[in-house]
């Protein structure tokens, strides 16, 4: 399959820095590239336009970088609370999507879209995970998203508890100290015996 060459505009993750020339398939050109405004065609006029506003793309970017940097500074311990609906096993009915965490995000004082929030996998059970906000391409804070199934769950999970798994303990707990009492109550007659 052919390959379409373009003059990225920005740092682009896993890809390369502003200036680069790459090479990538023409669907991710077409689709989310060039319409974003992070590359251009490199076609001959193209690269004489960047190199002649190179230096104000540079300065824009260090700008932009360094605000996102002030930015992060503040909300570097950013944590979100999410509350779902879940099984007794903790398997969430449904998911949480980076929409879902934009949302809590932005009521918790950080404005994000969906776009910027990056899992590395989908969410599917309660408990506390961590996803990364992407504030600049090269500046991004993480975010520590607790999914429970209520507000009080969620402080006990912030808090490190285990849910649902300390009450099975504790009932387990339970039984074991009284199988123990009536084995001992039971040892001492045996020994008479």
């Amino acid at each position: 399959m052919s390959q379409t060459a373009l003059i990225l505009l920005q740092r682009v993750e896993h890809l390369g820095q502003m200036g680069d020339l790459v090479q990538v398939k023409p669907g991710y050109a077409r689709n989310f590239l060039l319409p974003q405004g992070k590359a251009m065609r490199a076609t001959a006029e193209n690269k004489k336009r960047f190199d002649t506003q190179r230096a104000q793309l540079e300065a824009q970017n260090i700008k932009k970088r360094e605000e996102a940097e002030r930015l992060a500074e503040r909300m570097h311990d950013l944590s979100v609370v999410i509350i779902r609906q879940a099984g007794d096993s903790g398997s969430l009915y449904g998911s949480v999507s980076t929409r879902d965490i934009a949302t809590a995000a932005t009521e918790a004082g950080l404005t994000v879209s969906r776009q910027q929030v990056v899992l590395a996998h989908p969410i599917k059970q309660l408990g506390l995970t961590e996803a990364r906000i992407v504030l600049h391409p090269e500046v991004s804070i993480p975010l520590i998203v607790n999914v429970a199934r209520s507000t009080e769950e969620a402080e006990r999970q912030a808090r490190g508890e285990e849910i649902g798994v300390q009450e099975e303990d504790e009932n387990i707990l339970g039984e074991l100290q009284a199988e123990n009492a009536a084995e001992e109550a039971a040892a001492p007659e045996e020994a008479e015996g």
